[in-house]
């Protein structure tokens, strides 16, 4: 079976010897007969390319006898015509009697044209009148052609004629003539304003002008020249023709020039030449006359304007405007008149001082800056905005807040009043408050975009500053009046409430529960006042003011209580009296206040405090910062400090 196999094995190693002979010829066959046939590829090829360059040869030879004749050939043709025009008898080629031909007719008419232009005018004058004249013939019949292709959309004609008539000296009345078909029939189809319809019709225009023109940004530019000169030029300035309502029309003029210069960035994707500015320069042009007398139109409306919002005002709470006189010898006579007794009028309780009216005048001086910030040239956008913020200034500030101040100044009641003092001042200094957060977001907001990295910045920064200090400082000065007036009144009231025998009562009285009358009224004065300034001020002021209030009540109620002499039964009254001021300050919510009428209660307890422990409760926690000349001036007014030696408490 081995030997089987092997045999096996044996004839088929032969035959796949075999084979593998027999594709081993074939290949080296093939390669054979690649090779010729690559020798053949190339002297086929060498053959070819020479055949190639003996037919260039010959056709060159062929282009430089045939150019001649065809030159000659149609330098004949024109001399023929020419002969036509110089017979002076009517033409007679086919060329220029038959219409359908009259592209043909353009081309050599235009020929002839230049021809003539170069003959000698006193030979050739007729010849030259008559090929002029056919050729403005021609010129006009191709205008009505290319008008006509324009009605029936038939841009392809459009083109052609076109570009037949951009070697006539008329080529620019085929754009015109284009542009005003263009504009009749989009303006003759226009529903609404104009401003809506131009953007869609530049489009379609810049379309259909790449399409026909050879130039078409040229066409494009002059396309849009038209329509700006044109129909929206003539639209703004009818609408702004009417210039006696100087609010109406200051509106209408920024509407309609935000609206060019949206309608400009909207066009400026499309192409129409180099400059960049091109656009913009239209725009400026259109405006031109309105643009340079602007601001003095915007002043003197914004005066006008802020003054009848004022006047309106006053006129509403029956208010005739009084003349305001400054200066240390005014205020000194009215300083005396308040000392002498002489009438505070206080209009009611009227601050003629109004938040709504603030707010319309800031209001007006906001469409002013937004107004300014784009009717005004960059170079003269800083000063312009310097212009409405002074009248601003003259309005709000000089005007209304600055009025309102002086008449509630002169409203204060005097510091020694002899009737319960009215105060509205507070309401004046809120007022003011919540208008100087109005003012100062209209500052960043509006004012601070058109001046920022100019010099005008800092000097808008000192308007402001000024302004706003100066209305401080007299707030500042009210402030301290009216609560001068306030305590002026405690002090009226401690004066004449206040009896001698309530703090040294001559017979026991029995159980001290109550304060003295006089204590009563003046912490039901102090407490109605505190809910006055509360309501009436906020943030910072109310600290402030209360503060004062506060520390200029201890003052008044310590030096108060070192008029007068203490038995035990007064000691304890003062004590309750003590209490009751305690009491009502804590609302004031000022810890240094509070501190204040604790060390005096602590004082007040001295008064009471058996003469052998003075030393121990002198010093005290409560006592202990406090100096011992006070504790010692203090202490005498006790009616036993000569009798119990309380001086030598101190040696």
């Amino acid at each position: 079976m081995h030997e089987n196999y092997e045999i096996k094995v044996k004839r088929l190693e032969n035959q796949c010897h075999d084979v593998e002979t027999r594709h081993r010829q074939n290949i080296s066959d093939l390669q054979r007969a690649h090779q010729t046939a690559t020798k053949d590829f190339h002297a086929l090829d060498a053959h070819i390319n020479s055949v190639a360059t003996k037919i260039l040869h010959l056709g060159d030879q062929l282009e430089s006898v045939n150019i001649p004749r065809a030159r000659a050939v149609e330098a004949q043709k024109l001399m023929n015509y020419f002969a036509e025009f110089l017979s002076g008898e009517p033409l007679h080629s086919a060329i220029f009697t038959d219409p359908f031909r009259l592209h043909e007719a353009a081309t050599v008419i235009q020929n002839l044209n230049l021809i003539a232009q170069e003959l000698p005018s006193e030979k050739f004058s007729v010849a030259r009148q008559r090929i002029t004249a056919q050729y403005d013939s021609i010129e006009c019949q191709l205008l009505e052609e290319f008008v006509s292709a324009h009605k029936m959309k038939d841009n392809s004609l459009m083109k052609e004629i076109a570009g037949i008539l951009s070697h006539f000296k008329g080529y620019s009345q085929c754009i015109d003539a284009f542009i005003d078909q263009r504009q009749q029939i989009a303006f003759a189809k226009a529903k609404g304003e104009i401003f809506d319809c131009i953007p869609a019709l530049c489009k379609e225009t810049s379309d259909m002008v790449h399409e026909i023109f050879s130039t078409p940004e040229s066409v494009m530019a002059k396309f849009v020249l038209n329509v700006y000169h044109g129909k929206l030029q003539e639209s703004v300035q009818t609408q702004l023709a009417d210039k006696s309502d100087s609010e109406r029309y200051l509106k209408k003029l920024y509407d309609l020039y935000s609206k060019t210069v949206k309608l400009s960035s909207e066009l400026s994707a499309i192409k129409m030449g180099n400059d960049s500015t091109f656009l913009s320069k239209l725009t400026k042009h259109i405006f031109h006359q309105h643009l340079e007398n602007y601001i003095r139109v915007e002043v003197q409306f914004l005066k006008n304007k802020c003054s009848l919002i004022l006047q309106r005002y006053y006129d509403s709470k029956n208010h005739q405007r009084k003349p305001i006189q400054y200066g240390g010898i005014h205020d000194l006579r009215r300083d005396l008149q308040r000392h002498i007794g002489g009438t505070v009028e206080n209009y009611g309780g009227e601050t003629f001082l109004s938040e709504e009216v603030s707010i319309n005048l800031l209001q007006e001086s906001k469409l002013a800056f937004r107004r300014c910030q784009l009717l005004s040239s960059s170079q003269e956008l800083p000063a312009n905005a310097v212009y409405i913020l002074e009248i601003l200034d003259g309005s709000l500030c000089k005007e209304h807040i600055d009025y309102a101040i002086e008449l509630a100044s002169q409203a204060i009641p005097p510091a020694e009043p002899r009737q319960e003092p009215e105060v509205f001042y507070f309401d004046v200094v809120r007022q003011c408050n919540a208008i100087f957060h109005l003012l100062e977001k209209l500052f960043i907001d509006s004012l601070v975009p058109l001046v920022i990295s100019t010099p005008t910045h800092n000097k808008c920064l000192q308007i402001k500053k000024d302004m706003m200090l100066n209305i401080e400082v007299k707030l500042e000065t009210g402030l301290d009046r009216s609560v001068a007036s306030l305590l002026g009144w405690v002090k009226y009231l401690l004066s004449n409430e206040q009896r001698k025998n309530d703090f040294k009562p001559e017979a026991d009285v029995g159980l001290i529960s109550n304060c003295t009358p006089a204590c009563s009224k003046v912490v039901n004065f102090i407490d109605r006042q505190i809910a006055v300034i509360s309501e009436s001020l906020d943030g910072k002021n109310v600290e402030i003011v209360l503060e004062e209030l506060g520390i200029r009540l201890h003052r008044m109620i310590f030096e108060h209580l070192q008029q007068y002499q203490y038995n035990t039964i007064g000691a304890m009254v003062a004590i309750c009296d003590v209490n009751m001021y305690r009491k009502c300050v804590k609302q004031l919510k000022v810890p240094l206040v509070i501190t204040l009428f604790e060390s005096l209660h602590a004082l007040c307890n001295l008064l009471l405090v058996q003469p052998a422990n003075i030393k121990q409760v002198c010093s005290g926690e409560q006592l202990a910062g406090i100096d011992k000349v006070m504790l010692s001036s203090f202490l005498q007014l006790r009616v036993d400090y000569k009798t119990a030696k309380i001086a030598n408490q101190f040696k």
